[in-house]
């Protein structure tokens, strides 16, 4: 069994990857930000804390991180304290996380320069299949990494997929994230528009629910006219920074983003009517704000 150290592991994701990481056999050590009570179960079940990135670094050897974004990944790994100050040749970090391609290979970059590997692998699904061990993990690798991780990542994901060489799984990530807020975006507007015009915005989801239009995201958004907000269980803000990964992407390619910024503006615009902490569903609730339409009940 290989030896992991975890950063993370208090998240909704996280918790769920390394609960099914310990339940496989595998030796586990955590760093903990702040909420120790989300991981007393992991400890527990035998995991052991390391009061720091680079105490985790020299007893693993494979990292795994899933955290916020690129700031947290980039001060994880170089910052103070990071795991390259403990870092030995053939260590092996893995990002999943949703971050900034453009980041992404320049960690890889300095990482190589120790002889450690850094690995894109970010996650798909919802914390429900995290903790049942059933997340779809897109990675970014040449074949040898992809064949020694892949035992390993199939502790906590039902679907591997690699999706090509090493940075390709956040670019992927950033694309099925676009889609899927783009879905979230139109479905609220939507709403708001058939409440407006005199129309039950119920028989919108009993149309797309019996065509091509519907989808996972649709059903969870549709959840909001009965009052649940929760269907979706992904904070809004976070899908507003996931966007405006994908917009600098896109920028970065010298490709128009034209939907891309307008799903970028309608999640900055909920977040400064106050939703930015709640669930992405609660779209509908800043449509009710902006249009006056009556869509979830109270």
């Amino acid at each position: 069994m290989q030896k992991i150290g975890f950063i993370g592991a208090s998240g909704l994701m996280g918790h769920g990857m390394a609960k099914n990481l310990l339940a496989k056999g595998h030796p586990l050590a955590l760093t903990v930000h702040r909420n120790r009570e989300r991981v007393a179960d992991l400890l527990a079940a035998g995991a052991t804390l390391a009061d720091s990135p680079t105490e985790l670094a020299r007893g693993a050897q494979i990292v795994f991180l899933c955290v916020t974004g690129t700031p947290q990944v980039e001060a994880a790994v170089t910052g103070p304290a990071g795991l390259l100050e403990g870092a030995a040749p053939g260590l092996l970090i893995v990002d999943c996380s949703t971050s900034e391609p453009e980041s992404t290979n320049r960690l890889r970059e300095r990482c190589a320069a120790q002889g450690v590997s850094f690995v894109d692998a970010p996650l798909a699904r919802t914390p429900v299949e995290a903790e049942a061990g059933r997340l779809n993990v897109m990675i970014g690798a040449d074949a040898a990494t992809l064949a020694a991780l892949t035992p390993v990542l199939k502790c906590f994901a039902e679907n591997v997929i690699h999706v090509g060489g090493p940075g390709a799984g956040h670019v992927i990530k950033l694309l099925n994230n676009f889609i899927a807020q783009a879905i979230c975006t139109a479905t609220a507007e939507a709403f708001a528009v058939a409440q407006r015009a005199g129309c039950e915005p119920r028989k919108l989801v009993e149309l797309v629910s019996a065509g091509m239009v519907n989808s996972g995201i649709f059903q969870a958004m549709a959840k909001s006219l009965d009052g649940d907000l929760a269907g979706l269980k992904f904070e809004l803000d976070y899908a507003r920074k996931d966007i405006r990964y994908y917009t600098h992407l896109a920028e970065s390619l010298n490709v128009p983003t034209v939907v891309g910024e307008a799903v970028h503006q309608s999640l900055a615009l909920a977040s400064a009517l106050g939703h930015g902490h709640k669930y992405v569903p609660s779209l509908v609730e800043a449509q009710e704000q902006l249009t006056g339409a009556r869509l979830v009940p109270r």
